[in-house]
């Protein structure tokens, strides 16, 4: 056995935390994780506090929230913006083989661009690729060969196949890092394997209460496709579990489900991420250790900047000055309290699917085990009970019974908004200051690929 632990880390795009069976969900089947939530420390309150794709994934790499690594939009280059030092260096600086397999996102030259080994952060293994939404048809690269190849069928079966794959014949000698990173289940629904797409009768679907009437087919059509995706997923995930278990290694590696954001999907009339409503922003995070035989829940909210810090010292690897993330192995190892009460919500840039033509704005909050609370730049905006309101469906914001709750939450959130560095800009001014360009739509259009200078953090 290795003297350090391996590190298994499955991440989907856009699985929120309401859609598993676990979490409750009465329309999802998802039994391979119920199993593994059964035996794993359960996140309750983990957010994406930055709920969209590329943000996340940098958070994830960078320990820092997204106003210090630049990352605040989509299709950027991290590796142009921010310095490091990455997770992936960091593991492999403690002796871990590192290894990749599935949708980066990080890298901002193209969706479907090869992604040099210089910019793959640390990670040495490698089958990834930047971007695809093209389920049944994608893409990825091999090693260090620039010619593109295809994922056979269903690309998140064949990632996980791959990943099974590596767990039998590579690796062996060192401790290794594998991250699976799935495309699903984001959207566009309707393309998951034909057997689980059976499985889901649109008409069927019980809808959660806040979903308006006037939206309600919609999202019963798309959650149909979701869950598809869901249970496709879950039967891969189960598939990797087993392998693990054939091989030994289950006794001496980390395994960690969660992902990037999620996807409103009809709840408070919305669809899609970046909102800061919970379907959007809260994601499964689950964790089972080796050394920990008890599994458990636990409410303490945690975010994509404190991952890096988390699995670095769970790996028994030094965690670099300048991350900003909270480290939460000791709660991961033996249930010891975090005392951390809040994790920071935040939307820098209105843009893609929630720009300003369509409701979109810039907003700061904070969510703890029982309130969630926004504000603006115009001031104080949502405000939920999520103890006595869990559907959000009661904004007490403007409810002057709540108003020294509102006051305090709003003090906490700027004096978070001092310790992480962020001025809580205008979204246009971000766009100057980083020379972001976009296109009338509001989508990035010209990445800042030709900045000449990185910025490292000195304090």
């Amino acid at each position: 056995m290795n003297q350090k632990l391996n590190l298994v880390f499955v991440f989907a795009d856009q699985w929120r935390c309401q859609a598993t069976g676990y979490g409750g969900d009465p329309n999802v089947s998802t039994p391979n994780i119920d199993r593994f939530a059964a035996r794993s420390l359960n996140f309750t309150n983990a957010v994406s506090g930055c709920p969209v794709c590329s943000p996340y994934r940098a958070s994830l790499m960078t320990g820092v929230y997204p106003n210090r690594h630049r990352m605040m939009v989509n299709d950027q280059c991290l590796n142009r913006l921010y310095r490091g030092p990455f997770l992936g260096e960091c593991l492999r600086a403690a002796g871990y083989q590192t290894a990749y397999i599935g949708k980066w996102h990080l890298d901002g030259n193209g969706r479907n661009a090869f992604v040099p080994p210089e910019r793959r952060l640390g990670f040495e293994w490698w089958k990834g690729f930047e971007c695809s939404h093209d389920y049944q048809a994608s893409h990825y690269y091999f090693g260090d060969d620039p010619r593109p190849r295809r994922w056979a069928g269903y690309d998140a079966d064949a990632q996980s196949a791959e990943a099974c794959r590596y767990l039998r014949e590579d690796a062996r000698e060192k401790p290794f890092a594998l991250f699976l990173s799935w495309g699903p289940p984001h959207n566009p629904f309707g393309t998951a394997p034909a057997q689980f797409e059976a499985m889901y009768d649109a008409q069927r679907i019980q809808l959660p209460p806040n979903v308006p009437e006037a939206i309600a087919a919609r999202a019963r059509k798309e959650l149909a496709g979701y869950y598809a995706h869901c249970s496709a997923l879950d039967a891969a995930f189960g598939r990797l579990l087993d392998t693990l278990s054939a091989t030994g290694r289950d006794q001496d590696t980390i395994v960690v489900f969660t992902s990037d954001h999620g996807d409103m999907l009809g709840s408070q009339g919305q669809f899609r991420k970046q909102r800061p409503w919970a379907e959007s922003n809260r994601v499964p995070f689950l964790v089972r250790h080796p050394d920990r035989a008890d599994p458990g829940t636990d409410e303490t909210p945690i975010d994509a900047p404190d991952l890096m810090p988390t699995l670095l010292t769970l790996c028994g690897a030094p965690v670099p000055e300048g991350v900003q993330g909270r480290d939460f192995s000791r709660t991961i190892q033996d249930g010891s309290p975090s005392g951390i009460e809040d994790a920071l919500l935040a939307l820098y840039l209105p843009f893609h699917e929630w720009r300003y033509d369509n409701g979109g704005r810039e907003y700061r909050g904070l969510h703890g085990k029982r309130y969630t609370y926004v504000r603006t730049l115009a001031g104080p905006w949502l405000l939920y009970d999520n103890a006595d309101d869990p559907w959000q469906r009661r904004n007490l914001v403007a409810d002057p019974k709540h108003g020294a709750q509102v006051a305090e939450l709003d003090a906490r959130l700027t004096a978070r908004l001092i310790d992480v560095g962020d001025d809580f800009a205008d979204g246009r001014e971000i766009v100057r200051r980083e020379k972001v360009e976009l296109n009338q739509a509001g989508d990035i259009a010209i990445m800042p690929s030709q900045l000449p200078n990185l910025r490292r953090y000195s304090g």
